[in-house]
């Protein structure tokens, strides 16, 4: 390798003044926006990639998982929240409703957290389903979550009336409330509560 002496930067011609101060102007403008408005900054990015927490109370699994990114949604995250959120009675994995994941982000953005999710029931198995419907008279014959459709989760740190009225707010499926075992069941069907 040889060296070279060293030599004098050179500078480009002036635009001159005029072109000069707009640029300037320009680019002080478009960052004076940005640094106005934070919060729009962190909407545009927040629709680059979606991305949730879960912890199984039942298995303590934990999973972060980024699942939507650049307008599609991504194969081995999902797959990942699919045995994540799995019937842990029988060990059946299904595939989640994308529409869930989206909903349970939207409620995450609705309350602004990143909390994670404690999920008490993801997907059942029509088995495990006909179990607890003996069980308790506040499982559904055909139940959503039969078809990874619903899920019964809390926020830990948020109130569960909080919870609750954020996903009633979004008017995107079906909201059950239930504050003695303290969870709050969301699934894709029509929209209506109870």
């Amino acid at each position: 390798m040889s060296e070279t002496p060293d030599r004098k930067p050179t500078i480009a011609p002036a635009e001159g003044p005029c072109l000069q101060r707009r640029a300037f102007l320009r680019g002080c403008a478009g960052a004076a926006s940005l640094l106005g408005a934070p919060a729009a900054v962190a909407r545009l990015a927040a629709k680059d990639v979606r991305s949730l927490t879960f912890v199984n109370t039942h298995t303590a699994e934990r999973l972060h998982a980024t699942y939507w990114e650049r307008g599609r949604y991504l194969d081995d995250a999902l797959a990942e929240i699919n045995h994540v959120l799995r019937d842990h009675r029988s060990n059946e994995v299904r595939a989640i409703d994308p529409q869930l994941l989206d909903l349970l982000h939207q409620v995450q953005g609705r309350l602004r957290v990143t909390k994670p999710f404690h999920v008490i029931s993801g997907y059942r198995s029509p088995a495990t389903n006909a179990r607890l419907r003996k069980a308790s008279s506040g499982v559904a014959k055909r139940s959503l979550h039969m078809e990874g459709k619903a899920i019964d989760v809390r926020l830990p740190g948020v109130v569960l009336k909080d919870l609750r009225k954020a996903a009633l707010d979004l008017r995107a499926g079906g909201v059950g409330y239930y504050p003695r075992p303290e969870f709050v069941h969301l699934d894709t069907g029509r929209v209506r509560h109870w």
